[in-house]
């Protein structure tokens, strides 16, 4: 059906343009003409995230991420969803962030929706929103619900008891609700052009536990919130994601009705956390206990008031503050007074100052000389004190507290004593089973932690029986093991729901990433039944089509749990990590399309993922690192990845189109980089000049050797993409760039003592003295290293001085083994794989991680292995085990031509397959007979590929081909 014209207008509601953290409901009830159509379909778009139910039934989420000024949209086919000559319903539900992300950027409030029929006498039917349709407010919906991250948006506060969840269906009565206000046409900003979905809807498959792992009565703090210090103390920071800072304390009375004995508690102390006072007196930081980031001291409290203050000054991309108070007795929080309060119990005494900062760029540093801020803990022994700073008291707005903290209330507990598991227990985990009740407690919560038995990504959903009222606290994390339980600092993943009367059944809206739940009921009341707890699985839709089993058991695990990763990280575009930060990172994707091509071989996911980059330019000609989003971050490695990039896309698809369409953008982008070149011809900036986790020698004002490397070899790729499409004076421009900046990189980061290139030269013209594995990798990669320094390279990735840095991560190896396949040693690969992921296995782990557990970088935790345990720039053993050990590797662009070169490593066997671009995939089977040095190989594949055996050397072989139809 050819679609008509807009005519539907973006709509929302009288008032706030962008209000935090609503979620809005919108309904339309009409009658669609008897007789029947050809065709229905319903086009809707939403500021910033919709769920679409048409009569009663859920028919998809959306909208995509995209820039505000290229707003996607989605079509859905709903002929067989409506109802000829009768009533139908049309509901909306709108999730309004307002506040910038790492994966959205701020716009307004909106809902854009036309439903177009193509009726059986050739007419057309068009229904569009405007202010006919009916809105309210999610009432059950707290917007005071706390930030999830910084990358994300807010977490989920449902009071079920204040909504009728029936709002959807068509029988309801909105007889309540108010028109919705017509915000403007098509076209109007932020969302100045519309683009269409370019993927398909994402999956959505129930998922069920596998048992309930553990069962406790706990006591958790008597009285919790958390509070957005970055939103208060920085009025705008709404509108960005950029790190801001500020200097102030906060301030809150705690009177107790007798002297009592209390422990307050920090459970995230990273930011927000300073020095504090109570009553005048100094608390010594030695008093606190708790290992980072948590705290907690215990404390006196005097009968009546109590002030509080703490010091809450610092540089913060969430800057939320978690805290927590346990007491036998009750302890209400009072406002201190002196000014008008803003709802909360809080104020501040600040911000004396305030700044906003570019990533890795010079920005003023917060004044901290400013004699009333200096002298703020000293000098205020009590609320009266106060009076002294009244210029400089500034209530905390209700909507910057949160009700409660559910994430200290799920990591902090007074007591927890554990119970086995009843086995009537289990019936929670178990579809279609009867109900399993949780026990009560008097005078604790219950609380259950359930296992998926691996990580997961998508949507909660419950069903329960309860009274009215009953608080369900649900907290997903990552990982356990043994007694170890690794929270989540720094996401807060938790879902808090309370309780209508009776049975119901509640679906989230919000998207996380978990393996377990911990599932609380609050306050020892009535027991809860539970008749399912389970995960609307959702990713981008693939087939399984890769396949690789080896002789080597470990292997296999580990190809499986790197194909299950990549797979949990394919969303609307490739993310880092479905929990921590669901976020497009530009460099991480690219070594995630090429696992992608060799499990699931689909295109679309890469090709939009690729197109998002050059929208950045608003931001940065140099492109950020991560795309949408509201933090404007560059890291030169990943716009030069993110080039590379769109030659492979090229080269596993045979696009010529796509690869033309890209040149002018990574031409563009490379122009702005050469501006960037020095004196000495080395490329010198200002920036997050990263690669790897690892103590390497990488300042962020200099010449990093690594980035000029990649530099380097991205001019070379661009010059050849410029061939491609005629453009020869781009082709020699960016040739010579690319063979002066070589020159460079071998005159002046080279150290002749060592026979290495070193690390950098830092911005004062110092020399680094620290040498690296991972610099080495780079100059052989990306053929910056030549003649008998390329063979020296080639020495040290087998053969490494000890006093070098050496891999950190995950994602360095992928560079590491694709130096390693270059130079033919496979075998290293092979045995780099067993050992590094191999630790993941013997730890439990059903996705790869982002670090590897023997590397103790960044974490303050010994405990703590990883911080991530599901991150795709990890999942290279999927790539690699196909292209070097099953040795299926493509020749000529879209696969036309294909070698299959088996790299045995000391394995007896090996079997599987890779996926083609458009239509089939190659299958190989090799056995070895080692005695004989003997190699068996069968190969399957289309007719039309031409496909090249290579027996590895060393062995004789016999080889037996086949195509889709039979034996050649």
């Amino acid at each position: 059906m050819t679609k008509s014209a807009w005519q539907g207008q973006w709509i929302w509601n009288e008032g706030e343009e962008s209000p935090r953290n609503e979620w809005r409901c919108f309904r339309k009830t009409f009658e669609v003409p008897a007789g029947g159509w050809d065709e229905a379909n319903f086009r809707i778009t939403a500021d910033s995230r919709y769920v679409l139910t048409i009569n009663g039934h859920r028919l998809g989420r959306g909208p995509v991420r995209s820039w505000p000024f290229e707003q996607s949209y989605d079509t859905y086919d709903v002929a067989h969803l409506l109802l000829a000559g009768q009533s139908n319903t049309i509901s909306v539900l709108v999730q309004h962030f307002g506040v910038s992300t790492f994966y959205y950027i701020r716009g307004r409030g909106g809902l854009l929706a036309q439903l177009d029929l193509k009726l059986s006498d050739k007419a057309v039917f068009t229904l569009g929103t405007d202010d006919s349709w009916l809105t309210s407010r999610h009432l059950g919906q707290h917007p005071r619900s706390p930030r999830m991250s910084c990358q994300q948006a807010f977490a989920e506060y449902v009071d079920a008891s204040l909504w009728d969840e029936a709002w959807v269906l068509p029988q309801y009565d909105d007889s309540s609700w108010s028109p919705a206000k017509v915000v403007g046409p098509v076209g109007t900003g932020p969302w100045t052009t519309l683009k269409e979905r370019d993927i398909p809807m994402l999956t959505e498959e129930q998922v069920y536990p596998v048992r309930v792992e553990s069962l406790h009565q706990v006591k958790p703090f008597s009285w919790s919130t958390a509070i957005d210090l970055r939103n208060h103390m920085a009025p705008g920071s709404e509108d960005h994601s950029n790190l801001v800072g500020y200097t102030g304390y906060l301030a809150v009375v705690l009177h107790a009705a007798a002297p009592t004995s209390a422990i307050l508690g920090f459970p995230y102390s990273y930011e927000g956390f300073g020095a504090c006072t109570l009553n005048g007196q100094r608390i010594d930081p030695v008093q606190f206990t708790g290992t980072l980031p948590e705290k907690y001291v215990e404390i006196e409290l005097l009968q009546g008031d109590n002030l509080f203050v703490m010091h809450v000054s610092g540089k913060a991309h969430t800057g939320k503050l978690h805290m927590g108070l346990y007491a036998e007795t009750p302890i209400e929080l009072r406002f201190p007074g002196y000014v008008e309060g803003a709802g909360s119990p809080f104020l501040t005494i600040g911000p004396f100052d305030t700044a906003v900062y570019l990533d890795h760029q010079d920005g003023r540093e917060l004044d901290l000389e400013i004699p009333l801020y200096k002298e703020v803990l000293e000098k205020i022994k009590s609320a009266a004190d106060l009076e002294l700073y009244r210029t400089w008291l500034k209530p905390v707005d209700v909507k910057f507290v949160s009700e409660a903290d559910v994430f200290g209330l799920c990591v902090w507990k007074k007591e927890a004593i554990r119970h086995d598991v009843p086995s009537s227990l289990q019936n929670m985990v178990i579809a279609n089973s009867a109900a399993a009740s949780i026990p009560a407690y008097p005078g604790y919560d219950t609380e259950c932690v359930v296992d998926f038995g691996k990580e997961l990504s998508g949507y909660l959903s419950f069903e329960l029986e309860a009274e009215e009222g009953t608080i369900v606290d649900l907290y997903g994390f990552e990982y356990m093991l043994g007694d170890y339980r690794q929270d989540m600092f720094g996401l807060d993943n938790t879902l808090r729901y309370v309780c209508k009367q009776g049975r119901q059944q509640y679906v989230s809206s919000v998207r996380r990433g978990l393996r377990y739940v911990m599932l609380t009921v609050r306050s020892g009341g009535a027991p809860v039944k539970i008749y399912e707890v389970k995960m609307l699985q959702s990713n981008y839709p693939v087939a399984e089509v890769g396949r690789f089993q080896c002789s080597d058991p470990l292997l296999n695990d580990i190809w499986q749990i790197s194909q299950h990763t990549t797979k949990l990280c394919m969303e609307d575009t490739f993310v880092d990590c479905p929990a921590y930060e669901q976020v497009f990172w530009v460099g991480d994707a690219r070594n995630e399309a090429l696992v992608s091509n060799y499990l699931y071989g689909v295109n679309d996911i890469v090709k939009r993922c690729l197109r998002l980059v050059p929208g950045s330019k608003v931001q940065t000609p140099l492109y950020a690192d991560q795309v949408p989003s509201g933090w404007s971050s560059v890291i030169p490695n990943w716009t030069f990845f993110w080039a590379i990039a769109c030659q492979e896309y090229y080269e596993q698809t045979g696009d010529r189109l796509f690869a033309e369409e890209m040149y002018p953008h990574i031409k563009y982008t490379l122009d702005h980089y050469l501006a960037q070149i020095d004196e000495n011809g080395l490329f010198n900036i200002k920036g997050w000049n990263l690669l790897d986790w690892s103590p390497i020698d990488q300042p962020n004002e200099g010449i990093v050797t690594h980035q000029n490397c990649f530099l380097m070899k991205t001019l070379f790729t661009a010059a050849e993409m410029a061939s491609k499409f005629g453009d020869l004076q781009g082709q020699a421009s960016m040739t010579e760039a690319a063979e002066a900046l070589r020159t460079a990189i071998n005159l002046h980061l080279w150290n002749a003592e060592e026979q290495a290139y070193i690390d950098c030269i830092h911005a004062d013209g110092r020399r680094s003295d620290i040498l690296s594995m991972q610099t080495q990798v780079v100059a052989y990669l990306t053929g910056v290293a030549e003649g008998e320094r390329k063979e020296r390279m080639d020495h040290f990735l087998i053969d490494t001085p000890k006093h070098f840095v050496q891999i950190g991560s995950p994602f360095m190896s992928f560079f590491y083994y694709e130096a390693l396949a270059e130079s033919g040693r496979v075998s290293e690969i092979v045995a780099d794989i067993r050992n590094n992921y191999g630790q993941m296995i013997d730890s439990g782990a059903t996705t790869c991680w982002e670090m590897y557990p023997n590397f103790a970088e960044n974490r303050a935790n010994p405990n703590m292995l990883s911080r991530s345990h599901c991150h795709a720039w990890s999942a290279a053993p999927a790539y690699f085990l196909g292209k070097e050990v099953l040795g299926i590797q493509m020749a000529a662009p879209g696969w036309s031509e294909v070698v299959i070169a088996p790299g045995p490593s000391g394995l007896a066997w090996a079997r599987g397959a890779v996926p083609l671009p458009d239509a089939g995939r190659i299958d190989v089977d090799w056995r070895v007979d080692e005695s004989a040095k003997r190699i068996h190989i069968t190969v399957q594949h289309p007719k039309h590929i031409k496909v090249t055996v290579k027996i590895p050397d060393g062995y004789q072989g016999e080889i037996v081909r086949k195509t889709s139809f039979g034996v050649l």
